[in-house]
């Protein structure tokens, strides 16, 4: 089986970010950010697969590559925004996998914080002794609860088709209709996904020879990539058409923990808990997904290897910190996610050069259309970040 390592990446697109983020938009606006959520999956997938190939084409991770090609200052203080990317990611991952556990079994915010911690390291220790094929299947496996989780709403109470299509119209309705766009393309474009897939690449299925062999390879991998996508969109899009047509107008949505509530009112107990099962397996899944992604990125680009509970601790402490302050947990999910959002740009922006380089790739280099709509969705999100603080001062 070669498919595998674009579904461990995917875990990083159904994480709790993903959860606040979609439920607060169609909770708020209705259907107006579908097309959001369509955009954002259709990026995700393109470079999603360019990062896969630098891996396979190179033999190199980006960081690696990223280090390859800078000089040491420079090299620093990339490692440092990236750094802090991570540590929003854990935020993100850890609060959700405690709002999980409080709202199945009552746990304090901060002990749940802390067992999503200790499961994370569990599941990354599988990967270190079994490999990571053993790896990818333990996560696959979490990606269907995941799935299963958010999609039985649907079949509760759906969502008519006409406020559906409606909302593939791209438009906004003020700053916190951005904000939360935004928070949506953070959510979906995951930087430190976008470093971990090549390693992942590289790591399952080595440097194929140049030719016949790497040209299936990548055939491979983009199928790999469409199939991990199409799994990761059609879970966003529920979470939004959940909220959209069950939560719209209600009181206190704006926090997971009110959509729950409101979930189990509306579609009744036993989808409130496969809402809650689901959310739960996506904090602990995206929580080792982003460990391992963490530990790609630092030694890659300072190259140096560090011990495995050292960098878990580097991203996991200021999550505690944010559980132990008592600072709104959903509201801090949203804000994580803008967060990832600002941190996007510096992973395309290598990833596009260096899949453009025909020095590095050879004939397997970006086709210009490729490379092309990589810069577009680079100025994308960019732009929509300087809208987002115009809007936001302004306001």
């Amino acid at each position: 089986m070669l498919l595998g390592p674009a579904f461990v990446a995917a875990i990083a697109y159904v994480d709790p970010g993903n959860v606040a983020a979609n439920v607060s938009a169609g909770a708020q606006y209705g259907f107006l950010l579908v097309w959001v959520i369509l955009l954002a999956n259709v990026m995700a997938g393109l470079v999603q697969y360019l990062s896969a190939k630098l891996g396979l084409v190179t033999g190199r991770t980006l960081p690696e590559a990223v280090a390859d090609n800078t000089r040491t200052p420079t090299r620093i203080a990339y490692w440092l925004q990236a750094e802090l990317v991570a540590m929003a990611t854990d935020l993100a991952e850890v609060v959700g996998g405690a709002i999980a556990l409080y709202l199945l079994f009552d746990l304090p915010l901060l002990v749940g914080g802390v067992i999503t911690g200790v499961v994370s390291l569990l599941l990354l220790a599988v990967q270190n002794r079994r490999g990571q094929q053993v790896f990818e299947r333990v996560i696959s496996g979490l990606l269907l609860v995941i799935a299963i989780g958010f999609l039985t709403s649907l079949f509760v109470e759906a969502p008519a088709a006409s406020d559906v299509v409606g909302g593939l119209i791209p438009r906004f309705d003020g700053a916190e209709s951005v904000l939360l766009a935004t928070a949506m393309l953070g959510a979906t474009v995951m930087p430190h996904a976008v470093y971990l897939h090549s390693g992942l690449a590289r790591d399952r299925h080595g440097r194929p020879d140049a030719g016949a062999p790497r040209r299936r390879m990548l055939r491979i991998t983009r199928v790999d990539v469409a199939l991990a996508m199409l799994v990761a969109g059609a879970v966003n899009l529920a979470m939004l058409l959940v909220a959209a047509t069950n939560l719209q107008g209600m009181e206190n949505t704006d926090s997971i923990e009110g959509a729950y509530a409101a979930v189990q009112n509306s579609l009744g107990q036993t989808v409130a808990l496969f809402f809650a099962v689901g959310l739960l397996a996506s904090g602990l899944a995206s929580s080792s997904v982003g460990a391992y992604a963490g530990a790609m990125i630092m030694q890659g680009l300072l190259r140096r290897s560090y011990p495995l509970l050292l960098r878990r601790l580097v991203t996991l402490v200021p999550a505690l910190a944010i559980l132990a302050i008592g600072i709104d947990p959903s509201r801090a999910l949203v804000v994580s996610q803008v967060v990832l959002s600002f941190g996007i740009p510096f992973a395309l922006i290598p990833l596009i050069r260096l899949t453009a380089d025909r020095t590095l790739m050879g004939d397997d280099a970006n086709h210009r259309v490729t490379t092309t709509l990589g810069w577009l969705v680079a100025v994308l999100i960019s732009v929509l970040n300087v809208v987002l603080i115009y809007l936001t001062v302004r306001g």
